[in-house]
């Protein structure tokens, strides 16, 4: 088989992955955004499908005034005895929790609270007992794993809470997951920040309390070395065999903007690496390097093209669309050529919950077209990182179109159209290192954007550039959104 990283493309962070019969299944970090822990299923761990989310009900999830980069960090999927598990962290109220179901297609139970801090917890099933994982300190405030057993049915503790590893002397110890492979428990981590030294780890031992014997050739992933290289990032992940007995490594990386310019705005990304066993220790990737493409022969299949052209005919209101902090389907009617959105007095400046429908952006080059009906104070298209660092393209209720630049402390307005019009088609052309801003029939742009004023490395947080339809009124007037595209440049041919 032949395939391109990265496999799930666009703000995509944080990957779990667990088998279930002859699939797969994986779950992906949300943060703010809502329906919250997007699930996968693939019956080749190259070709991915979304399939829901497991969080979506408000019940299950509270994001009241929940920044960007808070809500929900690193969920962890587990497959036992027939039923599915997500565990996950709500950062906003500093609570991991747990839900499960039996059918991984319907909905998701009520969230189990664990009280075991930290972050990115993980479950490790052995007979009839369950183990619950996160990062956090010791009694000395030393950062490192820790565990403890749970009453899975409850979510009570059973023990307390122990240090297991602590790692390899990285910054920033995180993503733990605890397996056995045959005689030998492995506990991985990432570590270095998940940024450009990021890193994954690992160690072993007969006792799943160990002591642990770090891998002598640790790290066994990372592109930390790999200057100029587009796929940056490589670590966070989860380590799974398939049906054939192929081993694999689901990791997030990212791709930066250009060979000279260390920035990256579309978020941390999945990909996908080879694993193989030497000596009871496993190895990683290409000489522990994640790369842009695989060319495994030994594996049956081939990497289905995607589709880079997104309408509101095909786009998924369950799967595809996002919303800040809750749905408030009152607001919003989605139709195949029509997006109506009732707006509201929250706007995407603030913490509230903005009348706005986003999807990922997931390729470095991109075409936006929409027209926009509206007398609502604004309604637009935005080019969103968080509410500190967009780019806005709007009609306002004068009947003027304004492109607005917010990056950090500095928000400029340019009133590039001063006519007394309530429809217009806004179009966006987007490559890797800039934003082109047009009017639909004008030849001349309306400006221009660096991407990298969006990027992780500027705007700080963990999450990528969404593309967001939004309208603003305290008056709660409709903005009429029709004839939508957005397409990439085809990545896998």
């Amino acid at each position: 088989m032949k395939y391109q990283n990265p496999v799930v493309r666009g703000m995509y962070p944080d990957p779990s992955v667990c088998r279930a019969g002859d699939k797969y299944y994986m779950v992906c970090s949300t943060f703010q955004y809502f329906p919250g822990v997007p699930l996968f299923e693939s019956v080749d761990m190259v070709n991915w499908k979304q399939i829901g989310h497991c969080i979506t009900r408000k019940s299950q999830l509270d994001l009241e005034k929940a920044q960007t980069t808070t809500g929900v960090y690193a969920p962890t999927i587990r497959y036992h005895k027939g039923r599915f598990y997500m565990v996950t962290t709500n950062v906003s109220v500093d609570r991991n929790f747990y839900i499960y179901t039996d059918d991984i297609y319907g909905e998701w139970s009520e969230p189990v609270f664990v009280e075991q801090g930290g972050i990115d917890p993980s479950l490790y099933f052995e007979d009839d007992r369950c183990f619950f994982i996160s990062n956090g300190e010791d009694e000395n405030g030393v950062s490192c794993i820790r565990m403890c057993e749970i009453e899975i049915e409850t979510g009570r503790k059973l023990s307390e809470t122990k240090p297991l590893w602590y790692g390899t002397g990285g910054r920033y110890i995180e993503a733990p997951h605890l397996y056995k492979f045959g005689k030998y428990y492995y506990i991985l981590d990432a570590e270095g920040g998940t940024e450009y030294g990021h890193m994954v780890n690992y160690a072993r031992s007969e006792s799943m309390w160990g002591p642990f014997e770090s891998c002598p050739e640790n790290p066994v992933l990372t592109n930390r070395n790999l200057g100029g290289y587009q796929l940056q990032g490589a670590g966070h992940g989860d380590v799974v065999e398939d049906k054939n007995g192929n081993w694999w490594f689901m990791h997030l990386a990212f791709r930066q903007i250009d060979r000279w310019q260390p920035f990256h705005h579309l978020g941390r990304e999945v990909c996908l690496v080879p694993v193989h066993w030497k000596d009871d220790w496993f190895y990683m990737g290409e000489d522990g390097t994640a790369r842009l493409s695989y060319d495994l022969p030994q594996i049956p299949g081939k990497q289905e093209p995607l589709d880079f052209c997104k309408t509101f005919a095909n786009l998924d209101v369950k799967t595809d669309w996002c919303f800040f902090r809750d749905y408030q389907a009152e607001k919003y009617e989605f139709g195949t050529d029509c997006l109506k959105i009732k707006a509201s007095a929250d706007d995407i400046f603030g913490l509230g919950y903005p009348s706005c429908a986003a999807i990922r952006q997931s390729e470095l080059e991109m075409d936006i077209a929409c027209q926009i009906e509206s007398r609502c104070k604004e309604a637009g298209i935005s080019i969103f990182m968080d509410e500190k660092h967009h780019y806005d393209l709007f009609l306002n209720d004068a009947g003027e179109v304004v492109l607005r630049y917010t990056i950090g402390c500095v928000s400029k307005e340019m009133v590039t159209r001063s006519v007394n019009i309530d429809k217009v088609k806004f179009c966006i052309k987007a490559d890797a290192l800039h934003y082109h801003f047009f009017i639909e029939g004008m030849e001349e742009e309306l400006g221009c954007a660096d991407t990298k004023y969006l990027s992780s490395e500027v705007a700080m947080g963990f999450t990528g550039v969404m593309v967001c339809l939004y309208a603003v009124d305290a008056d709660e007037k409709i903005a009429v959104f029709t004839d939508f595209s957005l397409t990439h440049e085809e990545a896998v041919k």
